[in-house]
């Protein structure tokens, strides 16, 4: 029997499909445990404006995993090299596993995610896909430059959150170090230096999603 090739919408309604998914699981699942403080010593509950200091940054730190996964989705349905394909969706494999351990938190933390998630995911498959159709090194380098931004973003986070906070500190951290090695991986694979202009608009971006999605 044969089976009937997918078209242009046919595709676009699967990722559709995909992005309300990782937007709006209630309860999503990852592979690897959610980290823990190394003593495994939670610490006092959290209370009043650092509870929810901390709930906005985890916020924050779950919408960046909901659009790290479009944009991994984005450029591996445009490319033509199944390497690089492979590639990029196990990487949104493990952005999985962030976007699970923060959702836990969030509830830990009597919080909940964005309400934006959506719209995060959307624009961000958007920019994954139009960055896949530039070509394949211009994606990795649009991968690298992501990854450090986030990096970045998550070493603030580390002086940011509550001193006491040692659970989100554990995922934090452990969250930064996988987006430094999804860096290193688009680098070793032919990712180029995106230009000036390119880096400064992502920044933009960047500043704009983590603004809103801390408060709403």
């Amino acid at each position: 029997m044969s089976t009937r090739q997918l078209t242009s919408f046919d595709r676009w309604m699967v990722a559709a499909q995909r992005g309300l998914e990782v937007a709006l699981a209630p309860d999503p699942k990852g592979a690897r445990p959610s980290p823990k403080p190394a003593d495994d010593a939670m610490g006092a509950p959290l209370e009043g404006v650092a509870r929810a200091h901390a709930a906005g940054l985890m916020r924050v730190n779950h919408a960046g995993e909901v659009a790290a996964q479009a944009l991994y989705h984005g450029q591996a349905s445009v490319t033509r090299d199944p390497s690089l394909r492979k590639h990029l969706l196990e990487a949104a494999v493990e952005e999985q596993d962030h976007l699970a351990w923060c959702a836990e938190r969030l509830r830990e933390l009597d919080s909940r995610p964005s309400r934006l998630g959506p719209l995060w995911y959307a624009g961000s498959y958007a920019i994954g896909a139009m960055a896949g159709r530039v070509g394949d090194r211009v994606s990795l380098g649009f991968v690298s430059e992501t990854e450090r931004q986030v990096e970045e973003h998550l070493h603030s986070h580390m002086d940011r959150l509550p001193a006491e906070d040692a659970r989100s500190r554990a995922i934090v951290a452990q969250m930064s170090a996988d987006e430094a090695a999804h860096g290193a991986a688009a680098r070793a694979a032919g990712g180029i230096e995106l230009p000036g202009p390119v880096r400064l608009a992502m920044r933009g971006v960047a500043k704009l999603m983590t603004s809103l999605a801390y408060w709403v």
